[in-house]
């Protein structure tokens, strides 16, 4: 498959009349430069889910909304943009199911320790470890090499059936299938069927990028919720914008989850930042657990649809919004 990479932005060309072909150079230059802003502002950032349909959404807000839980409408989710006024919408998908075998258990050895990284380094994650068999990707149908579109989290919940991604990943139930600790076209521990997709109100009334986090419900597989095979991860909310994290993802062009562990920092007043090479689309949705409390503080996401180049990635801030969305999502899923 194809690397998919984020649209760079496309500056336009003024041809100059004839008329004017005998002005001097110094003329010609400062027309091109009186539109290159122009044309900058017109640029649109693709972000990091994979075959995904572009829509407009409008830039972030000063502050997040109220938080509300949102019904899914058909099909995985279009990309939404930095700027514009549509909300989100489905793109239909092929029905998926869950596997049928039982599934396997994850290594308890597993340490989600450094895993023996250098800072600022990208490596495929560890295979059999407890922490990365939490993540996995997510599927539009049969779970298959290269049918993976975002990435997704277990989160721990008294329902044990809840999933962390990025807003702009999924709207939709039909044929959504999450396969935790995914590699090389085999699910280790069984596939999830997604049956609810929860967002923030200022998410799905304006595509408000300060929301861009999702929590989704899924059905059991051969009766056991999804956290009783492979675990979850606490949600943090309200911590440090300079947390180190272990940021993984499954990017578009890859069978193997990446992970990266980095200091964050703060983009904007609702924004995180972390420096990690080589995250490119499929990687959205991907989470970022702290490396102190081993909560996760942040999903690919936000900004730029979680950025427009491949080393530097934004996350939503977690506060009360997503907090509020959790114990709606947990009380529907009870």
């Amino acid at each position: 498959m194809g690397q998919h990479r984020r649209a760079r932005p496309r500056r336009r060309r003024l041809l100059a009349p004839s008329l004017f072909a005998a002005l001097s150079a110094v003329v010609v230059a400062a027309v091109v430069a009186g539109t290159h802003g122009l044309d900058l502002s017109d640029a649109t950032a693709a972000g990091k889910a994979a075959r995904s349909v572009r829509v407009a959404g409008p830039a972030a807000t000063a502050s997040p909304g109220a938080t509300t839980a949102q019904p899914a409408a058909p099909g995985p989710a279009s990309a939404a943009t930095p700027s514009g006024s549509a909300t989100p919408t489905a793109v239909p998908s092929p029905a998926g199911t869950p596997a049928a075998t039982a599934p396997a258990t994850p290594d308890a050895s597993g340490s989600p320790a450094a895993h023996g990284a250098a800072l600022g380094t990208t490596a495929p994650a560890p295979a059999d470890d407890k922490e990365a068999a939490t993540v996995g990707a997510l599927f539009s149908g049969p779970v298959e090499a290269g049918n993976h579109f975002c990435t997704a989290s277990v989160l721990h919940s008294a329902t044990g059936n809840l999933l962390l991604t990025a807003a702009h990943c999924v709207s939709s139930t039909d044929g959504v299938t999450f396969a935790p600790g995914y590699r090389d076209g085999s699910a280790p521990y069984g596939t999830w069927r997604v049956t609810a997709v929860h967002t923030a109100s200022g998410w799905s009334q304006k595509g408000d990028v300060d929301e861009d986090f999702a929590i989704l419900e899924t059905a059991p597989n051969n009766g056991r919720a999804v956290e009783d095979v492979v675990g979850g991860n606490r949600l943090g909310t309200g911590e440090p914008f300079d947390a180190t994290v272990r940021l993984y993802g499954y990017p578009a062009d890859s069978e193997t989850p990446s992970l990266c562990t980095n200091t964050t920092d703060q983009q904007s007043a609702y924004q995180r930042v972390i420096q990690c090479p080589s995250y490119p689309s499929g990687t959205s949705g991907g989470p970022w657990i702290d490396t102190a409390t081993g909560d996760v503080v942040g999903a690919i996401g936000g900004y730029q649809q979680g950025g427009d180049t491949d080393d530097v990635s934004y996350s939503a801030y977690f506060d009360h919004t997503i907090a509020d969305l959790y114990a709606q999502a947990e009380s529907a899923a009870s």
